[in-house]
């Protein structure tokens, strides 16, 4: 599973505009490999829990903007994977750590369950889960550059701050590891989040609010180009 990711490679030395289209890739891809690996040959299931029962199939494809059959997938594979009905945040860190090998993957791992934590409780029913891929995946574009703000706002202040942008690109760094061709220096991260201001923070107050975040990630055709390609999968 570990060569799942080579193809992001070229992008995080040389491309610091796309820095959010490697954050959604990474965020998605270890998750969707891992529903992959819980396949089942049944052709249809439907939706129940013994320990945490989810809404109703109806409900979901409503709030999640999934098919029927595609709920039916996620669910069996997240049924097969976790028996329980939920997930905690150690078996995020096994996820990404199977993916990445090579790196420490353990920070990201925790800032991306507490994306998908949205009632902070410390574990993801089945409900969260596809909640969170449904935004990723499926949403209209404010949903997609709205769930990328509140990943980097560790604290969920309203503001971007230089020091949390820096833990998310020190995460994603450190989870790549070797793999980070060519071989990058200390700075690199650093030099990434002084570019995420220069261009993000246009009142230069050393902070980025939502409405500066999505005006200049609109403006940014690479980033709507690179958002865009989730359209098409799964």
């Amino acid at each position: 599973m570990a060569q799942g990711h080579r193809g992001l490679d070229l992008l995080l030395p040389e491309e610091k505009g796309g820095t959010l289209y490697v954050l959604m890739l990474l965020s998605f891809f270890p998750l969707y490999c891992w529903l992959r690996g819980g396949e089942t040959r049944e052709d249809e299931i439907e939706i129940s829990f013994v320990c945490h029962r989810p809404e109703g199939l109806e409900t979901l494809q409503e709030e999640t903007r999934f098919s029927k059959k595609e709920l039916q997938f996620l669910y069996r594979a997240f049924k097969n994977e976790c028996p329980s009905g939920v997930v905690n945040e150690d078996i995020f860190k096994l996820i990404y750590s199977q993916f990445f090998p090579q790196g420490d993957s353990s920070n990201y791992a925790h800032f991306l369950f507490e994306a998908f934590d949205t009632n902070k409780n410390g574990c993801l029913s089945f409900q969260e889960f596809v909640a969170g891929l449904s935004l990723i995946l499926r949403g209209s574009m404010y949903d997609r550059l709205n769930w990328a703000f509140n990943f980097y706002d560790n604290d969920k202040d309203g503001f971007i701050t230089k020091e949390e942008m820096m833990k998310i690109m020190q995460s994603i760094y450190d989870m790549m590891g070797k793999y980070v061709y060519p071989s990058m220096h200390d700075d690199i991260p650093r030099e990434h989040v002084e570019h995420f201001f220069q261009k993000m923070d246009r009142n230069r107050d050393g902070v980025v609010t939502i409405e500066e975040f999505m005006e200049s990630c609109q403006k940014d055709e690479n980033i709507m180009r690179s958002m865009r390609l989730f359209d098409s999968v799964f």
